[in-house]
């Protein structure tokens, strides 16, 4: 087992880094010059002002040096823990903006991503069982699946916001409020909550049922159902094991579609204008601003890496062969 986790790992540290260094390149490719934004917005109007102050913006970003030695410096800062400073926010540092937005974002994506992965298993499992549900809801669930998640949101904002008025269409909480530990802030910051997460769970909800719902089918017509059928085993003993074995497949597919989810949650993000880092990403592509860009997406690579070995780690303890094939190559 330690061997497996050993190269686990291994794989793991190779896909961190030439995701980050990606992560690094997308930016500088990028059309569009940010020491110039910066300047323009300063509004200076004195040419030799402006030139002096391009000069500064673009040693104190360190964009005088070469390709290669930017991307040195840019590996010895992470190393330390220095995603550099803000150009959207100067002089704000990199992480200190990413640590205000991190809360919104796994705020929507954990609860979303579990709950629909649970309620959809279950879901899936009982239609499997109930030939009118399946004919009726399930059908639901294709539709839900097939949406994708902005058009979800926008149609949430538009019939729950602004028809039925229900729930804010926009921000993390009121304007008119200050983040607080007081119970009218938290009340206000699930009412702005609620449309967000909805439409992350509801696209995910019908993915997870039609999943399960297909392999809970293939499992109770498969032999060893047949079999335990034909020696009198009663039919809860029989969908227990058949539940046990089509779960598997929905923990690699958690870790296969992660990735999708926290795209979708970006995307979303953006549309209800949530204080997340899908709004700081979008931010940093409008003014530009490399080093935002590289930390929202580093946090954002080492989420999913993190969360993809969390889930190696759950399917060995739920699933016994691939332990005792672990046993038997170490033997």
């Amino acid at each position: 087992m330690r061997r497996y986790f050993g190269r686990k790992l291994l794989v793991y540290g190779l896909t961190f880094f030439v995701a980050v260094t990606v992560n690094w390149m997308i930016p500088r490719f990028m059309p569009g010059d940010p020491v110039s934004s910066m300047v323009a917005r300063t509004g200076a109007s004195n040419p030799a002002a402006a030139e002096t102050m391009r000069v500064y913006y673009t040693n104190l970003f360190g964009f005088d040096q070469p390709l290669w030695k930017q991307y040195v410096n840019f590996w010895a800062a992470l190393f330390q823990g220095d995603f550099g400073i803000s150009i959207w926010v100067f002089p704000t540092p990199v992480s200190e903006v990413i640590l205000g937005a991190v809360p919104y974002t796994l705020g929507l994506m954990i609860p979303s991503v579990l709950l629909s992965w649970v309620v959809g298993n279950w879901f899936g499992a009982y239609a499997a069982r109930r030939k009118v549900l399946d004919n009726t809801l399930l059908p639901v669930g294709y539709v839900l699946t097939a949406m994708p998640y902005m058009w979800l949101a926008v149609l949430l904002a538009w019939g729950l916001g602004v028809v039925a008025g229900w729930f804010p269409v926009a921000g993390g909480y009121s304007f008119s409020m200050q983040p607080s530990w007081s119970w009218d802030f938290i009340l206000d910051l699930l009412h702005h909550w609620v449309l967000p997460f909805s439409s992350l769970f509801l696209v995910a909800l019908g993915g997870w049922a039609i999943g399960m719902r297909n392999m809970i089918i293939y499992e109770l017509e498969s032999d060893y159902s047949n079999y335990l059928a034909a020696l009198g085993a009663p039919q809860r003993l029989i969908r227990r094991y058949a539940f046990r074995n089509a779960v598997l497949p929905q923990i690699t597919g958690l870790a296969l579609q992660l990735g999708v989810l926290v795209a979708g949650a970006l995307v979303t993000e953006i549309v209800f204008s949530y204080p997340g880092l899908g709004s700081l990403i979008l931010k940093a592509i409008q003014n530009q601003d490399f080093f935002l860009l590289q930390g929202a997406f580093l946090f954002i690579v080492l989420g999913v890496l993190i969360a993809n070995f969390i889930i190696d780690i759950v399917y060995v303890v739920v699933d016994p062969r691939t332990r005792a094939g672990m046993a038997g190559a170490a033997a």
